[in-house]
């Protein structure tokens, strides 16, 4: 019986959806709202739902959601499109919430009714954590909600918020999750902001994975640049790169040193340091990803798998495919349709 390996480094991201792993402490659920104010932006909403979604699919069970809104009526999206929230807003339903996001959008009025407010300020003092999108930091400003705070707002209300909360620190990022407030800009904020959010309850990994879904899933035709996925020095980045353009024909670590103009100890220790584990280790787990990629998203045989990812044997590559995904690369399911 062959021992299954784990992945290392900015690979365990790529490949979570297939590692089929049942953590022995199930997590607590965390559970998220999305107020819909009238003309929110629906691109901004899903993005941020999307990520959610995404992470139970790769871990089922981690987060619930539910949609609000101020009435018991449907809510019309900035597209035109007309949603029916799961159910109104009210103290009841705050109770039950971890999160809450505001979802505004760019012709989102700008008035906040007394209701709204107190319910906001309930929640704080509830100790659930406040979002909002778009514009949706304006009502958690003109709530109290944003004193002392850092936050993001789209450009086109920005001298409204700082005119209203003259004690937040109203910035031009993207987005900006200061404590327990997670405020975004734009839609790419709105994905961004709760991707660092879902890090900061759970493990880099599990962020790597929903990423990896999300912003890559176009990318199933084509080859996955890793380099552009991780977080490493120019350097060490410059050698994940080599290691990318050269699967086929995989090359040997002094090489790669020359190239990279350092020495085998100083990329070892490189790797060590930035991906925890070692640049022979990282460059096999590059070549069993791009394998399993090939074995799911081609009609390349195995046989021609094996050869463009450079395993010598199909021995050696079943061994490995196996030590890692727990079934040999004959048993991979094909995705083409």
């Amino acid at each position: 019986m062959i021992e299954r390996r784990q992945f290392s480094g900015g690979m365990k991201g790529k490949n979570l959806r297939y590692l089929n792993e049942n953590p022995d402490q199930p997590a607590q659920m965390t559970r998220a709202g999305f107020l819909l104010l009238e003309h929110f932006s629906l691109p901004a909403f899903t993005q941020a739902l999307d990520t959610i979604v995404t992470a139970n699919l790769l871990r089922p069970g981690l987060f619930s959601s539910r949609t609000f809104g101020l009435n018991d009526g449907e809510v019309i999206s900035d597209l035109g499109l007309v949603i029916r929230p799961d159910t109104r807003l009210d103290c009841s339903a705050i109770k039950d919430l971890d999160l809450l996001v505001i979802c505004g959008g760019y012709r989102t009025e700008l008035k906040a009714t007394d209701e709204l407010s107190s319910l906001l300020r309930a929640a704080a003092e509830r100790g659930v954590s406040l979002a909002g999108l778009w514009n949706g930091a304006w009502f958690l400003g003109s709530a109290g909600l944003l004193d002392g705070y850092r936050c993001a707002i789209h450009p086109e209300h920005r001298p409204a918020l700082a005119e209203i909360s003259k004690a937040t620190h109203v910035t031009s990022e993207p987005y900006v999750i200061d404590r327990d407030r997670l405020t975004a800009s734009s839609p790419s904020g709105a994905f961004h902001m709760a991707l660092d959010w879902i890090k900061g309850l759970h493990d880099k990994a599990l962020v790597e994975g929903i990423e990896d879904i999300l912003a890559f899933e176009e990318s199933r035709y084509r080859r996955i640049k890793p380099a552009e996925n991780i977080c490493v020095s120019a350097p060490l980045r410059e050698v994940v790169k080599l290691m990318d353009a050269n699967l086929e024909e995989p090359l040997e670590l002094e090489e790669l040193a020359v190239y990279a103009g350092r020495s085998r100890r100083q990329l070892e220790r490189l790797f060590k340091e930035q991906l925890g584990t070692t640049p022979q280790r990282y460059y096999l787990e590059l070549r069993i990803t791009e394998a399993r990629r090939l074995l799911q998203h081609t009609e390349l045989s195995q046989v021609d798998v094996l050869v463009a990812c450079g395993f010598v044997s199909p021995s050696h590559f079943s061994k490995c495919y196996s030590s890692y995904f727990g079934y040999r690369p004959s048993k991979e399911t094909r995705l083409i349709k």
